[in-house]
């Protein structure tokens, strides 16, 4: 009676709490009803997607009539005409240099000269997130110059300013190089006489030897940190080949004074590309990504879209995984969510789900690219430079459909163009502040179309909720393991049997599978420091250089095992192994999300099935051949997916559609990855590695008989 009235008395658990055992008490259907779901949902996006639209009232893009005309047209064509002729007397390009800024000069503007050397790429573990450029490595005949004009608002206080870039090679120019300065000096003789500018413009032609995003970077690195040098270290009148750029002491000082603007309210860099010998009209290709997955200001793309397409009638594109538009497998996919769609519609109109198919596949192979260049981590243009110190900027480039010899298409494309730039300028010239009303995080699907970061977290979300579910669950069936083996000893003094070891370490025994842990996070640390002195042996090739790298790792691995004990040595259970393996990715995926949430996204698809569904290979669990057949083959095949070298392959296929890498390429891939400082490289080396080399002591672990007893009990 007394028991019946202290259960009564007793209050029963929050709702929430018996949801939480519930489902750890049903943790294998829950992972996969999880992971299942939140594969779906990352192949639902595309249909997901929503079109563009502009947030910032104030940008109004072709509110006002174009003043760029066919006379600008033609000047541009004598600005060509004249700057080929520099580039045929040129020395090391400093006569081409010296024309722009003439023709600079000539326009009432101010001018600058910037000299910047080419910069050597190393890896440093100390300065990883630093700049890209860590030590100089020119000569006193190799040196880049980069022209700088700036307009000086006639309505503004200096305070902002709006950078035009336009890039080219001083050694190597092509036609469409010297069309792109063409097309910028047209573009800056017509705002020299704009009366409506209230923020400065800024000319930057970035000389490109040493590629677009160096040039552009070292004018950055001096514009915001300047660097005073002393008289014994400066450079600038000792370079063989600079002093043919000036004649006297004016256009010395105006040599070496680096002038500035205001603050940076956005940039647009623009280059004409190679002549495309198929379409019907001319085409216009946006890049955005920046490091480590940042975006601009959606509504700075959407003003390029709308003024691109609907008042210059250009075909607008971003890039595309090519390899997907011709997949089998995924227009099954689509034919698959085109039917659910139209089904889901007749049920209720408001669900517009049903896109096309042809629109699907097109969707998915953009989106797969806008993902793929976000999680790489690594700019698709000297936009990215811009970006670094939080300055809005697209990359555009122009494909044109004529034949530079033919001028009257070539001043038709100059003359839409650079309505095209004015009206770019026109619209963030009206703004007040800085773009903020629209989104920063952000997929395309389209040049018209995205997906924001409140949908593309579903599936990430989905991926990620068995997690805590299944690492309590292995945890609580830890605890009964342990009571059961307590029980069970005690029986077996009673019976006088010995069939039972006797339980080590009490409820302090998951401090063995975190010390495991300990080992193989700082194994990975050492192993992604190790390319720091890998990169100091001389002449090493790319297979060289892996070769040492993997056994250099496999050496530093056995070690730490020998000074700290075999992982399996002091019978660390597998679950309690397994729940510290979930904790820690857990922790990794969380932390790199917030980094950069496109990498965390593709790494979700691979570690978290690995570590959900990973068990023991001797493991008796009872089940029935087929079943075990199916987690068995499973789980090898996330663990080969899952190693890095075999999901760089798989990554390559997908974008690229080649499906051969040897080892040196896996090398190559890092060393990409760590020049350009991509927090990729971490998350590879400090959160995927770790956990798949977890999940290899979890399949290899060596269950005994007693566990299988014990469970049977």
């Amino acid at each position: 009676m007394e028991s019946l009235v202290k259960q009564e008395t007793q209050p029963k658990p929050r709702l929430i709490v018996r949801l939480g055992v519930f489902l750890a008490s049903h943790h294998i259907l829950f992972s996969v009803i999880c992971c299942s779901a939140g594969i779906f949902a990352l192949l639902l996006l595309p249909s997901l997607a929503k079109n563009t639209y502009l947030s910032e009232n104030a940008l109004i893009p072709g509110s006002a009539t174009p003043l760029f005309s066919t006379e600008d047209a033609i000047e541009a064509n004598r600005f060509m005409k004249g700057i080929e002729a520099a580039y045929g007397d040129s020395i090391g390009g400093i006569d081409m240099a010296k024309f722009i800024a003439q023709q600079i000069e000539e326009l009432g503007a101010e001018v600058c000269y910037h000299k910047f050397l080419p910069h050597s790429k190393h890896f440093h573990p100390l300065k990883f997130f630093t700049s890209m450029a860590i030590q100089p490595n020119g000569t006193d005949t190799n040196f880049g110059i980069n022209t700088v004009g700036i307009i000086r608002a006639p309505r503004g206080d200096g305070k902002e300013a709006i950078v035009l870039v336009t890039p080219y090679n001083s050694q190597s120019v092509h036609s469409n190089e010297l069309l792109s300065l063409a097309l910028g000096f047209s573009v800056f003789s017509l705002l020299s006489r704009a009366a409506w500018l209230s923020k400065d413009i800024v000319w930057l032609s970035a000389d490109s030897q040493f590629g677009e995003y160096a040039a552009v970077s070292a004018w950055l690195k001096q514009y915001h940190n300047p660097v005073f040098r002393s008289h014994s270290v400066i450079l600038d009148t000792k370079i063989h080949g600079a002093d043919h750029i000036y004649d006297g002491n004016a256009e010395k000082a105006e040599f070496e004074a680096f002038k500035r603007a205001g603050t940076m309210a956005t940039a647009l860099i623009f280059k004409v590309g190679e002549t495309r010998r198929y379409g019907d009209r001319d085409s216009v290709t946006m890049y955005a990504e920046a490091s480590n997955g940042q975006m601009p200001n959606l509504d700075l793309l959407n003003v390029v879209h709308y003024l691109a397409v609907h008042r210059q009638g250009f075909r607008v594109n971003i890039a595309t995984f090519s390899s997907l538009l011709s997949s089998a497998w995924l227009r099954v996919i689509a034919e698959f969510f085109h039917t659910l769609g139209t089904v889901l519609r007749k049920l209720n109109p408001d669900w517009k789900l049903d896109i096309a198919v042809p629109d699907y596949v097109e969707g998915t192979a953009n989106l797969a690219s806008s993902i793929y260049n976000q999680a790489i981590g690594v700019p698709t243009g000297s936009h990215g430079a811009f970006r670094d110190y939080q300055v809005d900027a697209v990359s555009l480039e122009f494909t044109p459909t004529f034949n530079f010899r033919n001028e009257n298409a070539k001043s038709l494309f100059l003359l839409r163009g650079g309505r095209l730039v004015e009206g770019v300028v026109r619209s963030v010239n009206n703004l007040l502040e800085k773009f903020h009303q629209s989104f920063f995080l952000y997929f395309l699907t389209s040049p018209s179309k995205f997906i924001s970061v409140g949908v593309y977290m579903i599936p990430f979300a989905l991926l990620l909720a068995p997690l805590p579910i299944v690492a309590a669950a292995l945890a609580d069936s830890s605890k009964t393991m342990k009571k059961l083996a307590e029980k069970s000893i005690g029986d077996s003094k009673t019976n006088g049997s010995a069939d039972f070891p006797q339980s080590k370490g009490g409820s302090w025994k998951w401090l063995q599978a975190a010390k495991v842990l300990l080992v193989i996070q700082l194994w990975a640390v050492l192993v992604s420091l190790l390319p720091y002195y890998i990169t100091q042996i001389p002449n090493a090739t790319p297979i060289q250089s892996s070769v040492i790298w993997t056994i250099i790792s496999i050496i530093i691995l056995i070690a730490l095992y020998v000074m700290s004990g075999s992982p399996y040595s002091a019978i660390v259970e597998w679950k309690l192994l397994k729940a510290t393996m979930i904790t820690s990715i857990s922790i990794g995926l969380g932390l790199m999300s917030i980094i950069n949430f496109a990498t965390v996204q593709l790494g979700a698809l691979i570690m978290i099935p690995m570590c959900l569904f990973s068990r023991p290979l001797k493991e008796r669990s009872g089940m029935n051949f087929l079943p075990r057949a199916i987690l068995l083959a499973s789980n090898i095949t996330l663990v080969v997916v899952g190693f890095p070298p075999a999901a760089l392959l798989i990554m390559k296929g997908l974008s690229k559609g080649s499906w051969t890498l040897d080892i040196g390429e896996f090398w190559v891939c890092m060393e990409f990855l760590w020049e350009w400082s991509s927090a990729t490289y971490l998350y590879l080396f400090l959160v995927h590695l770790p956990c798949w080399l977890l999940c290899i002591h979890v399949l290899l672990h060596p269950c005994s008989q007693s566990e299988w007893k014990m469970k049977q009990e």
